[in-house]
């Protein structure tokens, strides 16, 4: 028998699902709805839906606000809703009655084992082409959880290491060695390792529920269908998704991310979430229907003059109205949420600098957005970081709106690149980046720990790839490689892809080590790209997007191949965690800090290719240190600073040193004595320590 649920008006707050009177309350927002309608299921995996209660505008809607409050429903409850409206494109509405919609206040979703909405778009004269019987759902989930007094961790950015990653990527590979691959559980497996590594943050990639069956492009040489892997193009914003869970009940991913978030926080690491509040999944006026568009689509979506197009400066399709009241309050209360109810640490915000266009897609000059996040009481002590460019061309690095806003610094990434590949003219931007970049941040009142630095990311090659392939290769993701980044500031040193070379080899392996130092020789905050120690490697595709496989994974065993790097690795950050002056707050003083060329005169910042740097902050603890950068294709001697009283160098760091010599990990290094140069060899970097001499 069919279960039949009594209801009642309910109330129109709180948004989304939430207990009330003895009942589960209801609300979903649609200001131009003409009918709404509740479908209940009897189980999670019926087509069919058991009951579908109608909502009575006169007794169940307030406002804008459309509500009823059921009794007798259990956890685990399923639903959906139909709701019907104009479709009339050339005023904005697309409502589509023949579709269920998704809740966008859902904490968690069911979903059919294979999605595929692509044929069942809403077209043009306002019947799609068919209505799938497996649709994904919401799921009525409890809030409650044990979280043992577990609080945010509230890390100083100073003291902050990231380490980006991908829930299923880290360690879905066999060779992984855990249980739950894959999975949230999984990175619980993997703390360990983390705190061997010497990280104190995770950033994960896109884990709010998203469709990885949306592609139907396939791979040329394998003929599978392509998937998405990356995660951005969120359908459900409130919900983790649902695949990098166990799967062993319904709705279990939302406690097993709890549990992950806890045992992350045990060990001392923050969890920040990359979100992606600039685009959804329903793509352009050819996509899906699944629960925005369907809802009030002129509301959700920043359209064009002729409203049957979207504006597109996602590069995906469409652009959210970030900035309508309503959109605005939506993101900020499912900020809070992940920040109360999942217990996350921040977030880093995926092409942000559309949060700050305003209806009309300009730039607002104060983003009611950007300052209400940044404002909020909730999420004052947040952290928040930019991606600040977009597709439509608003690159704001360096002046992004608000003091409180870190962003990801792309100069940085691309300054990095370009002087270890030897280009001239890149000493003084060099210098600026070591520096944490006060050329971009000093003059809006900014500091170093408002750039995050990296190398690579996601998003390009990966550290091994950049000093392995000339060109990107990504024939694999069926575009021809048209897809990808372009210009990449990446060298292959004389052959394209792997090589038996040793000569080749070792000069890899020492410009990852070098990009690596100067990652976390350099103020402001290091972000790593997971994998990146041990040498993973994506075979030279440079935007993987779609790769859910070998490509992508974690390939574990590259970690005993490549144990050197990874130990070079765990070093350098221990290195910068032992010198307190590497991750200050604030920018170096000009009596902190002395540029030399390599014969000791002051640089000559346009024709010099070697660059010394010699920090003397002379607080207590710090220790003086000396940098020797040496990007050229040959070996260059270099005159040492001099040092006062009994004080003599010490080498610590060389990264032209095979392990161990290329970094100790005692800090004592080897002492040089009297010595007034030294000869750093090409393509390599030293770091020198001042020491009291205590004898050989």
């Amino acid at each position: 028998m069919k279960p039949t649920f009594t209801y009642s008006a309910g109330s129109p707050i709180p948004h989304g699902v939430s207990l009330h009177r003895g009942g589960v309350n209801f609300t979903l927002f649609s200001r131009h709805a003409t009918r709404v309608a509740l479908l209940l299921y009897a189980k999670p995996e019926d087509c069919e839906p058991c009951q579908v209660i109608e909502l009575d505008p006169q007794h169940h809607r307030t406002g804008d606000i459309w509500h009823v409050c059921v009794q007798g429903i259990c956890l685990g409850q399923a639903y959906t809703y139909r709701v019907e409206g104009p479709f009339d494109p050339d005023k904005g509405h697309r409502f589509a009655p023949q579709l269920v919609m998704l809740d966008p206040y859902a904490t968690a979703l069911i979903s059919p084992e294979r999605w595929d909405f692509s044929p069942c778009s809403t077209q043009e004269q306002g019947v799609p082409n068919c209505i799938p019987k497996a649709v994904a759902k919401g799921l009525v989930v409890a809030n409650g959880f044990d979280w043992e007094n577990d609080r945010p961790l509230k890390r100083h950015w100073s003291e902050l290491v990231i380490y980006e990653t991908h829930v299923r990527g880290l360690t879905i590979h066999p060779g992984s060695g855990v249980t739950h691959r894959g999975t949230y559980l999984g990175i619980i497996e993997k703390i360990p390792y983390l705190q061997e590594l010497g990280i104190n943050a995770i950033e994960l990639m896109p884990l709010q529920a998203f469709n990885p069956d949306e592609l139907t492009a396939r791979n040329p040489f394998t003929g599978e269908r392509l998937r998405n892997y990356w995660g951005y193009n969120t359908i459900g914003f409130f919900a983790p998704h649902e695949d990098f869970g166990s799967r062993s009940y319904p709705g279990c991913q939302v406690d097993e991310f709890k549990t992950m978030v806890k045992a992350l926080h045990r060990a001392g690491i923050e969890v920040l979430l990359d979100v992606v509040f600039n685009h959804t999944a329903e793509g352009d006026e050819t996509g899906p229907t699944l629960n925005f568009r369907g809802l009030d689509n002129s509301i959700y979506y920043l359209l064009e003059e002729d409203k049957r197009r979207y504006k597109n400066y996602s590069g995906c399709g469409n652009t959210l109205n970030c900035n309508h009241p309503v959109v605005r309050n939506y993101i900020l209360d499912c900020l809070r949420y992940w920040v109360v109810e999942m217990h996350v640490d921040g977030f880093r915000f995926d092409l942000a600098s559309i949060l700050g266009r305003d209806r009309t897609g300009h730039l607002a000059p104060n983003p009611p957005l950007l300052e209400s996040i940044a404002e909020d009481p909730i999420l004052r002590e947040v952290k928040l970081i930019a991606e600040a460019w977009d597709a439509g061309g608003a690159y704001l690095v360096g002046r992004f709106p608000g003091e409180r806003w870190s962003e990801w610094n792309g100069q940085f990434r691309d300054d990095v690149r370009r002087f270890w590949r030897g280009e001239a003219g890149m000493i003084g931007r060099m210098a600026s980046r070591l520096c944490g970049s006060s050329d971009l941040y000093d003059h809006s009142g900014k500091a170093p720990i408002n750039s995050i630095n990296f190398v690579t990311c996601h998003d390009g090659f990966t550290l091994h790839d950049l000093v392995s392939y000339q060109h990107k290769h990504n024939l694999a993701n069926g575009e021809e490689s048209r897809d990808g980044c372009n210009e990449n500031f990446s060298d292959n040193y004389g052959v394209e892809g792997p090589t038996d070379d040793a000569w080749i080899n070792r000069l890899r392996l020492r410009q990852k080590k070098n990009m690596l130092a100067t990652l976390f020789l350099s103020r402001g905050v290091p972000m790593m790209l997971g994998g990146d120690e041990f040498g993973r490697t994506q075979r030279g595709n440079n935007n993987a997007y779609c790769q859910d496989n070998e490509i992508s994974w974690f390939d574990w065993s590259l970690l005993d191949t490549n144990r050197d790097l990874f130990d070079f690795t765990r070093n350098m950050i221990a290195f910068r965690k032992q010198h307190r002056c590497l991750s200050t707050e604030q920018f170096y003083r000009p009596d902190e800090i002395t540029w030399h060329n390599a014969a000791g005169l002051p640089p000559e910042w346009d024709k010099d290719t070697a660059l010394c740097c010699h920090i003397h902050t002379r607080r207590e603890g710090d220790e003086s240190l000396c940098l020797l950068l040496n990007p050229d294709f040959r070996g260059i001697e270099f005159a040492l600073p001099g040092l006062a009283g009994d004080k003599t160098w010490y080498k610590v760091i060389d990264t032209s040193a095979d392990a161990p010599g290329d970094i100790d990990p005692s800090g004592r290094g080897t002492a040089l004595v009297g010595r007034m140069t030294l000869q750093v060899p090409e393509r390599s970097l030293m770091v020198l320590v001042a020491k009291p001499f205590v004898g050989y």
